[in-house]
């Protein structure tokens, strides 16, 4: 009996020609559903380009799925950005092999094994950008403790060294319509294999360092103040239809720019 040939692995699916379609097509689809995507101070923590990176970060929401590609792409154009995802929607969503997405098995020994497997591979290559969500499922990003599923740790302990960042995600509404995407980073450290700490105390210290950047961009969230946060691209602003008609004419009567915003953007000079 002839064996099926093995499955192509997620290297060789990855596609430049989608991933440039995607991000056009999950920008605008950004760009329609928020007010803006803002990433909060500091912005993105230096890390070496010498090193494999791998960004692990809370699950707010459907959302995560399209906004962490396009905001890791952008800021880390250099990487060539891999995930996990739940075997059965990949699946359901094949397409998603092209974009570095891979396949694993929930509640299984297999799956573990399988994640591991292509993890370690993958993270032999220092241009990697291994983006993963260990809280395992949807999360309110105000519940706490955090706790994430043991498999990051396992990969961390398996890999010889690798930047390890964590990134928090919320999106709350502030004044307009459509909802602020709302990101933050926290500390990059170095681990691997040659980390001093037990497995419980790695496990410890990556929910620690994710809960204390949650609870930072939390902070930051509530104040609803944009300059707290850098914009990474506008999306829409205003109610639509008839309302804003009005007040367009409005503006254009008066010589006068129409701003859709429910708060209009101050000037550049005047921040």
């Amino acid at each position: 009996m002839s064996r099926s040939p093995p499955e192509p692995t997620p290297e060789a699916l990855r596609s430049a020609t989608w991933l440039r379609f995607f991000r056009i097509v999950l920008r605008r689809r950004l760009q329609r559903s928020f007010h803006a995507v803002r990433l909060a101070a500091p912005g993105v923590p230096d890390v070496s380009d010498a090193l494999p990176l791998i960004v692990y970060l809370n699950h707010a929401s459907w959302w995560d799925g399209a906004l962490v590609p396009i905001v890791l792409d952008l800021l880390f154009p250099a990487r060539r950005v891999f995930g996990p995802i739940d075997a059965d929607a990949l699946r359901r969503y094949r397409f998603m092999r092209r974009l570095g997405y891979f396949g694993v098995e929930r509640d299984s020994y297999a799956g573990a094994a399988n994640f591991l497997r292509v993890g370690r591979r993958l993270l032999a290559e220092r241009d990697t950008l291994f983006c993963l969500t260990p809280e395992g499922g949807f999360t309110d990003p105000r519940v706490r403790p955090v706790r994430l599923l043991p498999g990051l740790a396992s990969l961390i302990a398996a890999v010889p060294r690798a930047t390890v960042l964590p990134m928090a995600l919320e999106y709350p509404f502030w004044t307009e319509s459509t909802p602020e995407a709302l990101i933050a980073f926290g500390d990059a450290t170095v681990m691997g294999r040659a980390t001093p700490l037990a497995a419980k105390d790695l496990q410890a210290r990556l929910e620690d360092d994710l809960s204390r950047t949650m609870d930072r961009l939390a902070r930051d969230a509530t104040t609803h103040d944009p300059e707290r946060f850098d914009e990474l691209f506008v999306g829409s602003a205003g109610v639509g239809g008839v309302y804003d008609l009005g007040r367009r004419m409005r503006s254009w009567s008066r010589g006068r720019r129409f701003d859709a915003s429910h708060l209009p953007r101050r000037p550049a000079d005047e921040r």
